[in-house]
């Protein structure tokens, strides 16, 4: 329980830093890493445009998911371990996040809820290289952020 609540408070507190879309990695790289990804995943921004990836409908869009909670894509039925990932609060996808659940999705999954469940994800990235360069490269593709309506 305690390295649970652990990895939730060190992923609420890196939130911040990569929620507006900041990433360490090489977004170019990432574009060229995310072909391993194409047969499960597609970026489709609101407009209906293919930003990325083919017609694939297996995982969810990964349109805008940098900086939303975690396993929140609408129309998309997670696996249970998953829907109780995403009742935990605050826990939103960042750079850390990311990177660790596409290297291990049920590791992570097992690891966060405590629960014995698997991902549907069965695909790993890896190498945290390609990991942080295919968050990179998605949050290239992010929309951009609203503008604030108070300024």
């Amino acid at each position: 329980m305690f390295r649970t609540l652990a990895l939730v408070a060190a992923t609420t507190l890196a939130a911040p830093a990569f929620a507006d879309g900041h990433a360490s990695g090489d977004a170019a790289a990432g574009e060229k890493a995310f072909r391993q990804c194409i047969s499960c995943h597609v970026v489709v921004n609101d407009e209906g445009e293919t930003l990325a990836g083919k017609k694939a409908r297996t995982g969810p869009n990964l349109y805008g998911i940098i900086g939303r909670q975690f396993g929140m894509v609408e129309d998309f039925k997670y696996s249970d371990i998953n829907q109780l990932a995403a009742e935990m609060e605050d826990v939103v996808v960042n750079e850390e996040v990311f990177v660790a659940y596409v290297q291990d999705p049920t590791a992570y999954l097992r690891e966060a809820t405590g629960d014995k469940g698997r991902s549907k994800m069965t695909y790993k990235v890896r190498k945290e290289e390609d990991a942080v360069n295919i968050f990179a490269y998605l949050a290239s593709l992010q929309p951009a952020p609203e503008a604030d309506a108070t300024n």
